[in-house]
């Protein structure tokens, strides 16, 4: 199961209508029943039809359609069945606070239908209100929190130096969701070699008693041993996930990870309580909390946030089209 982040959904989704296009590209992966049984797949519905926008419901000079269209172009443009047109923008009775209403479709849908999304443009004009969420806003929206991310995402890594494609993976040794979204992170590193990929520790310690403790342990093989020691330990901490159950099988898992990298745990052992490595876990905690990640595992792709358990190939196009943004070469 995808369990996206209600920052995630808030910012990507902004409508229900996000949802089902992961589910589907998730159901394509799913073993095909043999030819013989095979049913004859449904032809593609014509996308519906958009009702022309009333010119009376533009009654607001902020943000321009304009605008809206490159926010959204932002999020949604890297799925070419992605459609949607500005319905309204309207003035409220705050001051500089303006109601926006979007219509989308995805014309790749069997039974494309029309959804209606609604949310506020705060006058600042860099942050609008999804819900209960208040979500960067603009034609470049991500790119602060590429800024910050550049700045203060220091966890071990694999891949380019350079920062001009970063994805920083957000993960919980002990959360299972991050186990499974390995794999895709395995294969983002050997897609894509020029970019940098960043293991940022985001231990959620209420639900995951051992998550601090394998972080600490974490923090100090990537201190003693490089990043090629610690994504040796991170891969043998998930492949034993299990043991991180209670603190007695923790310490086994986490031990017997270390010597899999090449460390002795003695050593690991002793920099694990050091407070160095305590104020090094509080920062990057602080660091995901401040850019209002909640839940793992998350990836951020050069600022645009994904769920990084999505179906691969659903990733690989967000890496393709934020790369592409961003004039950042993949050659």
């Amino acid at each position: 199961m995808i369990r996206l982040s209600a920052r995630f959904i808030s910012a990507v989704a902004l409508i229900a209508l996000f949802v089902p296009a992961f589910h589907a590209v998730a159901q394509q992966n799913a073993p095909p029943t043999p030819a013989t049984e095979q049913p004859s797949a449904p032809a593609p519905s014509a996308a519906p039809v958009f009702p022309a926008p009333n010119p009376a419901n533009f009654t607001a000079s902020s943000p321009t359609k304009d605008v809206i269209g490159a926010f959204l172009e932002a999020n949604w443009g890297y799925d070419e069945s992605r459609m949607w047109q500005v319905q309204a923008i309207l003035k409220t009775p705050v001051e500089g606070v303006s109601k926006v209403i979007v219509l989308a479709t995805d014309k790749g849908s069997p039974k494309p239908q029309i959804m209606q999304m609604v949310f506020f443009a705060l006058p600042d004009g860099k942050h609008i209100i999804v819900g209960d969420d208040i979500i960067d806003f603009g034609a470049h929206p991500f790119a602060d929190i590429r800024q910050r991310l550049q700045e203060y995402a220091n966890g071990p890594y694999r891949g380019s130096a350079s920062k001009d494609l970063e994805l920083v993976e957000f993960a919980d040794f002990q959360c299972p969701h991050c186990k499974e979204a390995q794999a895709n992170m395995d294969k983002l590193a050997e897609d894509f070699p020029k970019a940098r990929i960043v293991f940022q520790i985001f231990p959620l310690a209420s639900i995951h008693p051992e998550s601090v403790f394998a972080t600490e342990y974490g923090l100090c093989v990537n201190k003693l041993g490089g990043s090629a020691a610690f994504f040796q330990f991170a891969a043998a901490v998930f492949d034993g996930q299990e043991g991180l159950a209670t603190p007695d099988g923790a310490t086994l898992t986490l031990n017997s990870a270390v010597t899999k990298a090449g460390l002795e745990p003695t050593k690991v052992s002793a920099c694990a309580v050091t407070p160095e490595i305590k104020a090094a876990v509080d920062a990057s905690v602080k660091l995901a909390t401040d850019l209002g990640i909640n839940q793992v595992p998350t990836l951020v792709i050069n600022g645009h946030e994904v769920p990084a358990n999505a179906p691969y190939e659903v990733l690989k196009k967000i890496v393709e089209f934020q790369a592409k943004r961003d004039g950042v070469s993949l050659q």
